[in-house]
């Protein structure tokens, strides 16, 4: 790995450490990245997949306390968000490599647009109330499938998945939203490390990368506005999926 990308790694995965710290998005960094070092779309994503797990868990050991009222329905989230990863690593494995390669341009943009929703939605969803079980329990199979198969905006997958499917306030599925993507993102980067192509070396740079600067974000999330991040997300994951649609 020569000094331009080793710089480029880092900066991507100490800029989505910051992101997901003070909006999430941080694959819209991090993916593209790892495309433009040289890696192919699969290598890439299941790479990612293993880089930015340690931030899973910070945020789910920091919203654990959310979970308390949601605990007889744990289980089967659980199980469901896991099933659903299963079920997304294997069609990313499985399948033909060019597949993926065709449809990262459109996930890339789909992603993008999401994240730049994701204040709307969260609060139309907050206004939302009333409970659908078939909505949750088939959102948080989907959402696990789809964060396995391509991890951006998975966490804005399963917040709208809870919030569909559970009268609650969105800032007490926050926590719910936390623990299944741990675990879609446990199952998928077990999954991948065992079987998939994996860039170890570029692990190795952009996990310590997105650690730190999820500690760096925390630390600057009471002094900047998150905006700031989001637009930078946003012309990011644009320019790299319309970049790769038409070339």
């Amino acid at each position: 790995m020569d000094p331009q990308h080793l710089a480029l790694l880092v900066a991507a995965g100490f800029g989505a450490g910051v992101c997901n710290a003070l909006a999430g998005g941080g694959s819209l960094l991090t993916f593209p990245a790892l495309l433009a070092i040289g890696l192919p779309p699969v290598t890439a994503t299941v790479t990612n997949a293993v880089s930015v797990w340690p931030g899973y868990i910070g945020n789910a050991v920091g919203l654990r306390s959310h979970l308390t009222t949601f605990r007889p329905l744990l289980p089967r989230l659980v199980a469901l968000a896991a099933g659903g990863a299963v079920t997304g690593t294997v069609a990313l494995l499985a399948a033909p490599a060019e597949v993926f390669t065709a449809l990262v341009p459109y996930l890339i943009l789909s992603a993008t647009a999401l994240f730049a929703c994701q204040p709307l939605i969260t609060k139309r969803l907050a206004a939302t109330g009333g409970t659908s079980a078939p909505l949750l329990y088939c959102g948080v199979f989907l959402g696990g499938a789809y964060g396995a198969y391509f991890n951006g905006g998975m966490g804005i997958v399963f917040l709208t998945a809870l919030a569909l499917g559970l009268d609650a306030a969105i800032s007490r599925l926050n926590g719910l939203k936390a623990l299944l993507t741990l675990t879609a993102g446990t199952t998928a980067m077990i999954s991948v490390a065992l079987f998939g192509p994996v860039h170890w070396l570029a692990v190795l740079v952009l996990a310590p990368a997105c650690l730190l600067g999820g500690l760096a974000g925390a630390k600057l999330a009471d002094r900047l506005k998150p905006i700031a991040f989001r637009v930078l997300v946003i012309a990011f994951g644009t320019a790299a999926g319309g970049a790769m649609l038409f070339t």
